[in-house]
């Protein structure tokens, strides 16, 4: 079940600014498709939990389940109460993190991802725990006075060496492409894409997922990356 969503004065401004944006990917709505993946206790099409557990199987299910669908692409995940997380110990602990805070791309390694907007370089690392976001970029934004972030997980290691702090990032400009099982925190190739308003000092790394117990705060602080991705996620 999915946590209520109280709009903030940023979402607001990303939806009304939705026809602005870059593409984050290439994707021609007349000739592809998109898959919606729903990764929820409650879907009717989810892995078993073997699959899950297996970035070999794992990603052999998403290529298949694309294939089978004629979709370009997979996408979903915002606001979902997930039960990939369990492949992982960084989720775990007495509550349990489940909450999805971004969005996911799923498709090829190497899919190459444009800036939404113009921006400038905040931080990035490599996150290579069993799980994590692997190679993370996150960069910095500005919309009617509104500082934001945005935060790309899941990527080509060799991305990293090409960027720097505090470079400017132009709108439509290559930030980065869909890393591979080695580099990407063991998952099978997609983008992470998350908005983020309280970066709250973190550098190169930010929560994608959440307690259930902590979502209103954390949903508030992240709100729908959707305005952002520069085509309409409905189409599938």
């Amino acid at each position: 079940m999915s946590t209520p969503i109280v709009s903030t004065n940023l979402s607001r401004i990303l939806k009304k600014a939705a026809n602005d944006f870059h593409p984050i990917i290439k994707f021609d709505a007349a000739k592809e498709k998109f898959f919606p993946f729903d990764f929820s206790e409650r879907s009717k099409h989810i892995p078993s939990s073997k699959v899950i557990a297996d970035t070999n199987l794992f990603s052999n299910w998403v290529s298949e389940t694309l294939s089978s669908q004629q979709a370009s692409f997979g996408i979903g995940g915002y606001n979902e109460n997930r039960v990939l997380y369990r492949r992982s110990e960084l989720f775990s602990g007495e509550e349990a993190r489940s909450i999805h805070l971004g969005i996911d791309i799923w498709g090829p390694a190497g899919t190459a991802i444009y800036a939404p907007l113009g921006g400038m370089v905040h931080s990035f690392a490599f996150n290579n725990q069993f799980g994590d976001y692997g190679a993370t970029i996150i960069l910095l934004h500005q919309i009617e006075t509104i500082s934001f972030y945005t935060l790309y997980g899941h990527l080509s290691l060799a991305d990293l060496s090409k960027v720097q702090e505090g470079a400017y990032i132009s709108r439509g400009q290559i930030v980065g492409h869909f890393g591979n099982t080695d580099e990407n925190g063991q998952w099978p190739p997609h983008l992470h894409f998350q908005v983020i308003e309280d970066i709250e000092f973190k550098e190169g790394d930010y929560p994608g997922v959440c307690k259930p117990s902590e979502a209103g705060h954390y949903l508030m602080n992240c709100p729908d990356p959707a305005p952002l991705l520069g085509f309409d996620p409905t189409f599938v």
